[in-house]
């Protein structure tokens, strides 16, 4: 409930613990986090405030201070707001116990690093976050570093993104720029011995906030929250239950704690997020602003359906204790709550990083079986043609949002042309490797289909 009391933004006074009752916030922060951008605080934020105990966090963040202005004036509170088809809630977070801005308060980011107090770095950093040479992993290694040399406490790194093997993919990432160091071998051999990198499997649909929600919030509550982030009720965490240093109790507040994170994450990955990116860039292209727009159109729910069950089913191993006929109509039904209002061009953004992960995959196991994955295809060819045209079929424009935009861009080359498109497009080996562009059938199956979707375009504009 609202109270009196606390900084006003005109006549509406600011979220803080004077306006609001909130109900844990603990003394001590264990959890040092890279990235605390809106998925982080509607997800591990609010399991780690649900598990209790006094594991505050400490949210790092690195390309702009914005959230620390959102979050420093409010005592690093914040609102989730959650919405289902047919209801909308508000809860006030207060796990959040401090935030910096790397670049500006360096010192203040190394005395977290060396603290022993803080048991786990974790990281929400998105797909390119991890390139090797990514001011994340520089950040990380330093840290490490300065650990070593201060208290030498173990820790653990767990990263919460949407990459194969997350935990693999940072430490491989840590011990190589290691080695670039003049004296890496012993900081590797620290690492080795006192550092745990878990693999995690995390699912929440979090939309960018609009001005809408944060009123919203502010007629529900009677106060400016400049921190408020979107979620849909459902939200999955799994696990890999190998830390250095002790961690909350997720496993009591729905999260799975397991020996081999892969099989959910593949199932994850290949069915709900490419599931995701298709409808993203279908239907964009269609001129539908919002994923539940495009899973509306009877014909890309019956390609998104086909993609599930023909292309990404065959390719999996499903986890025992997963329902995947469930879990297929559970990712529509939760691609279908308009309430949410999930931009297709928010999904759309890094497709460079993200196709890897979420199409490529199905596309050359299918490959190598033998079939030709026809819906995955016309996905990778709807982002081609995303990326070519920049423009939906009522002439719109489409952002292009990816750490790759410029050379992309120039690789698709003429916009009409789609052997032009498709040839260019393959020849970006950060995307598609070496494999997939010597691959006939699959390059005449991607200039058919973009040849297809190229009319579509033209025909309505």
């Amino acid at each position: 409930m609202a109270a009196g009391g606390g900084p006003v933004t005109g006549t509406v006074p600011r979220l803080s613990p004077t306006t609001v009752d909130v109900a844990h916030r603990p003394d001590t922060v264990r959890i040092l986090h890279l990235g605390p951008g809106a998925f982080h605080r509607a997800h591990q934020a609010v399991f780690t405030e649900d598990a209790g105990g006094d594991w505050g966090i400490c949210g790092v963040t690195q390309r702009s201070p914005a959230v620390v202005d959102q979050l420093r004036p409010q005592d690093c509170l914040f609102t989730v707001l959650e919405r289902s088809h047919t209801a909308t809630s508000c809860r006030v977070v207060g796990t959040i116990r401090d935030v910096l801005f790397a670049r500006s308060e360096p010192e203040r980011l190394r005395t977290r690093f060396t603290d022993p107090e803080v048991r786990i770095v974790s990281l929400t950093v998105t797909e390119k976050g991890y390139h090797p040479d990514s001011g994340v992993i520089t950040q990380l290694v330093d840290g490490l570093a300065a650990r070593r040399a201060t208290s030498g406490a173990p820790v653990t790194v767990l990263s919460c993104d949407n990459l194969t093997g997350n935990g693999n993919v940072v430490r491989s990432r840590v011990l190589d720029a290691c080695a670039r160091l003049p004296h890496g071998d012993a900081l590797a051999a620290w690492v080795a011995d006192h550092v745990r990198f878990p693999s995690t499997m995390v699912d929440r649909i979090v939309p960018a906030t609009t001005d809408a929600d944060r009123a919203e919030v502010r007629a529900a509550l009677g106060v400016a929250d400049e921190a408020v982030v979107v979620g849909e009720p459902f939200r999955q965490w799994v696990i890999e239950d190998d830390f250095a240093a002790g961690r909350p109790a997720w496993e009591a507040v729905g999260a799975q704690l397991t020996t081999d994170v892969a099989p959910y994450e593949a199932v994850k990955l290949r069915m709900l997020n490419g599931t995701h990116s298709l409808l993203a860039y279908r239907g964009a292209l269609a001129g539908y602003d919002t994923i539940a727009e495009a899973v509306a159109d009877p014909a890309l729910a019956d390609e998104a359906v086909k993609l599930m069950e023909h292309d990404v089913l065959p390719t999996l191993t499903v986890p025992d204790d997963v329902d995947i006929t469930a879990y297929r109509k559970q990712v529509l039904e939760r691609f279908a709550n308009p309430a949410l209002r999930h931009r297709t061009t928010q999904v759309a953004m890094d497709g460079s990083q993200k196709l890897p992960l979420r199409l490529l995959g199905t596309i050359r196991d299918r490959l190598a079986a033998g079939a030709m994955p026809v819906r995955a295809v016309r996905a990778v060819a709807a982002w081609m043609v995303y990326v070519a045209v920049g423009a939906d079929r009522h002439g719109r424009p489409l952002p292009l949002d990816d750490p790759l935009a410029e050379r992309l861009r120039a690789a698709a080359g003429a916009a009409d042309a789609p052997r032009v498109i498709v040839d260019g497009l393959l020849s970006v080996g950060e995307v598609f490797g070496e494999d997939l562009p010597d691959h006939a059938a699959l390059r005449a199956a991607l200039v058919e289909s973009v040849a297809e979707l190229l009319a579509r375009v033209a025909d309505v504009r």
